[in-house]
């Protein structure tokens, strides 16, 4: 196990969050430390006269040492829209969100680094998720919500993280759809299609249980 992964999805809400938790508490097993980072979020409600994410509290609530939000999450937007244009008036500095990273790094055995939207998902007038991935340099784990149209989103998210020079740590099959037909075999068809290993195979719960989810996981 590396000490930091950045996790990106096939597209928004494909339950990159739910898998990073679900990491999170596989990483708790091992008997390590873990803190995790939404760096960019869109879609925040004002807590205590802050803004803040769903996601990115869920975060903070789960990692094994308690730091500050804005260290968990730096780019927090009001508008559930792109993050290009929900922070027109305060853009991403991805050299900021490398110094964020690097001191939550230094607190933590691992860090789990979780983009927004998919792998070119714009975060400011020049730059995507998938330059704050390059910025940081670190392995990148796919998350796949198992629906249709999932075996090309994936072969396509697969082909950019090559084509951007990073690794690809792997992909974790997210079963979103309950009523998914031919779940099982659309899984095995991205496996044999992308050379990456399958790192787990979430299943779909009403209600999630992240000590049970992350069972189903095996980070090398």
């Amino acid at each position: 196990m590396k000490n930091a992964y950045f996790i990106t999805g096939t597209d928004t809400d494909v339950g990159k969050t739910y898998a990073t938790l679900a990491f999170m508490h596989y990483v708790k097993q091992q008997g390590k430390t873990v803190i995790g980072m939404k760096p960019v979020a869109a879609g925040c409600t004002l807590h205590d006269g802050k803004l803040k994410n769903d996601d990115a509290l869920s975060l903070q609530k789960h990692a094994s040492i308690q730091v500050d939000y804005d260290l968990i999450n730096p780019y927090a937007y009001l508008k559930p829209v792109s993050p290009h244009i929900a922070g027109a008036d305060n853009p991403v500095n991805v050299a900021r969100v490398g110094q964020v990273f690097h001191s939550l790094q230094s607190l933590a055995d691992v860090v789990l680094v979780e983009g927004a939207g998919g792998w070119y998902a714009p975060i400011n007038d020049q730059q995507a998720i998938s330059d704050l991935a390059h910025a940081l340099a670190l392995p990148v784990i796919i998350v796949v919500a198992i629906r249709l149209g999932c075996i090309n989103h994936t072969c396509l998210t697969y082909q950019a993280i090559r084509a951007s020079g990073l690794p690809c740590a792997g992909w974790v099959a997210n079963c979103t759809d309950p009523a998914m037909l031919n779940r099982d075999d659309n899984i095995t068809t991205i496996a044999r299609l992308i050379d990456a290993p399958l790192l787990g195979i979430l299943p779909y719960q009403p209600q999630a249980d992240f000590d049970e989810l992350a069972a189903q996981l095996l980070l090398n």
